[in-house]
């Protein structure tokens, strides 16, 4: 239960110092931001999810922290009737802009903790870089509760873009003068080793089973505008005191428009873990 168990301490440590109005708006200040700049999930990816979850055309699918829809429209296209729960405000009105062409998605403004339980209803529960937000007491069982039997849970990751690692290194002074704990490159193997962790942790809940986990890696070019905000829409630099960001920020740009130019390429891993309700 090890990997369970630091997902409870992450999640308590949120929780601990930030109230639940806090973690439902966290991304409300910067859900445009988000929207643009956040990596989409591969088709390959979806299409594999697709395939191993054996969804059907008339499938229904439940989506946790749907964001501004992000991955929900991979999915509304194939034609999949979906509910999909957003606790953010902002980011739930650009997921129903986004899904605007999508008659058979609903959007709801509320949390997976709040929303009222409908019992072995859905074909599949998505969740796209979402569900460390959810807590583990209620998580994996209320999931489970809404499969109908036999029926699977979809996660989706898409892990940290990162620099080449010359890049980071010309950022290194940078972050140790203005954020020191942010100052981490994450090695491919470290973010492997996290994606490993996610799915042991769906097994070790005792509520699924059969896990297949599959990784594709990714290449996205950024203008250096867009990659500066693509890191605000993370949660370490969220947490930043304004203050401190605006230096950082203005750091980072000074370096990468000398290093770089105009454009930047960061790489990343996109991943799924799926596993049937037991």
């Amino acid at each position: 239960m090890k990997d369970l168990e630091q997902r409870k301490s992450w999640y308590s440590e949120v929780a601990t110092k930030y109230t639940s109005q806090q973690r439902k708006n966290w991304y409300n200040d910067v859900a445009d931001a988000y929207n643009r700049t956040r990596p989409r999930y591969p088709q390959q990816l979806i299409s594999r999810v697709v395939e191993l979850a054996q969804l059907s055309p008339d499938a229904t699918i439940l989506e946790v922290g749907c964001g501004p829809g992000t991955a929900t429209t991979a999915f509304a296209e194939l034609g999949f009737s979906m509910i999909c729960l957003e606790p953010s405000q902002k980011s739930s009105q650009l997921a129903q802009h986004n899904c605007l062409p999508y008659p058979n998605v609903e959007i709801l403004n509320t949390s997976f903790e709040e929303w009222p339980l409908e019992v072995g209803k859905f074909d599949a529960v998505l969740a796209a870089t979402s569900f460390h937000w959810v807590s583990p007491e209620v998580g994996y069982s209320k999931v489970a509760d809404a499969l109908k039997d036999n029926r699977y849970l979809i996660l989706l990751w898409n892990m940290t873009p990162q620099p080449e690692y010359e890049v980071y290194q010309t950022l290194h002074e940078v972050y140790q003068t203005q954020a020191p704990a942010l100052g981490r490159y994450e090695e491919r193997e470290t973010q492997e080793k996290q994606l490993k962790r996610f799915g042991q942790a769906v097994i070790e809940s005792g509520r699924f089973q059969d896990l297949v986990s599959e990784q594709l890696p990714c290449e996205v070019t950024y203008t250096i505008d867009d990659y500066l905000t693509l890191l605000s829409t993370l949660s370490p630099y969220i947490a930043l005191d304004s203050q401190q960001r605006s230096s950082l920020f203005s750091g980072l740009q000074k370096i990468l428009e000398r290093q770089c130019g105009s454009t930047i390429q960061v790489s990343y891993l996109s991943a799924f873990h799926i596993a049937k309700k037991i």
